[in-house]
């Protein structure tokens, strides 16, 4: 799903055929950038003729250069409204949310996140998923304070296994997710891209592991068209018995 909806339709061309292929549970993004009512329906109706199983419903960032969003003429201006869409006209989605252990960056605080994330589990969200991030610890008091906020739906944790420095540097300063120092020093040891994508590797299965253990509803791994490393920590995690 490109920046601004620019592949909306070929966003839903492949979850469309991966359903007709394989017949599994896909899921769709959507958001509210660029898009009025109306195209937001006539997306969500063709996705239900195509027999699509869930919608990831998002606000969606603001345009590159811009810090503020902005809606467009008769658009959405929250997730919250996007979800409260889904579940009146196609109340057959399962509709999952973003939720953010650290704090979405646009939120002057963590309570008032927290109280944003409610707003879209009362619309009638059925599940989060977070934004990506590397101390267990920050999922798990995120977890604890949702509940006592009363947002009882599942929460999934959002896994993005490290394949290079640059790389996670770039991608942590957009979203705000910390980076443990021992671990940054540790990929600092040498630059050969394997090294670093092996170190990368164990750092993720640790951390999944972890997260198995004190009875997650699943996870959820950030491949960037880049399965290798989701395949790799899947193949290494053991799962309790």
């Amino acid at each position: 799903y490109g920046a601004g909806g620019s592949t909306r339709d070929k966003t839903l061309e492949i979850v469309s055929q991966v359903k007709r292929t394989f017949d599994v549970p896909v899921a769709s993004h959507l958001t509210c950038v660029g898009s009025t009512v109306p195209q937001l329906r006539d997306y969500l109706g063709r996705a239900a003729e195509a027999g699509i199983d869930h919608i990831v419903a998002l606000r969606g960032d603001p345009p590159k250069g811009t810090t503020e969003f902005t809606p467009i003429e008769g658009g959405l201006r929250y997730a919250s409204e996007l979800v409260g869409l889904i579940r009146e006209d196609y109340p057959q989605f399962g509709v999952v949310v973003a939720g953010y252990p650290e704090k979405h960056q646009e939120a002057p605080s963590m309570d008032v996140d927290l109280e944003n994330l409610k707003r879209k589990v009362d619309a009638g969200a059925d599940v989060v998923v977070t934004q990506l991030f590397y101390e267990n610890f920050d999922f798990f008091r995120f977890r604890d304070r949702c509940e006592r906020m009363g947002i009882r739906v599942p929460i999934i944790p959002g896994i993005m296994p490290i394949t290079n420095l640059s790389q996670i540097r770039r991608i942590s300063s957009m979203c705000g997710a910390r980076l443990p120092e021992a671990f940054v020093w540790r990929l600092q040891e040498n630059e050969d891209p394997d090294w670093q994508f092996q170190v990368g590797i164990d750092f993720a299965i640790v951390q999944v592991e972890q997260l198995v253990r004190e009875g997650i509803a699943g996870v959820h791994f950030y491949v960037l068209n880049k399965s290798q490393a989701a395949s790799h920590v899947m193949q290494a995690v053991r799962l309790p018995r």
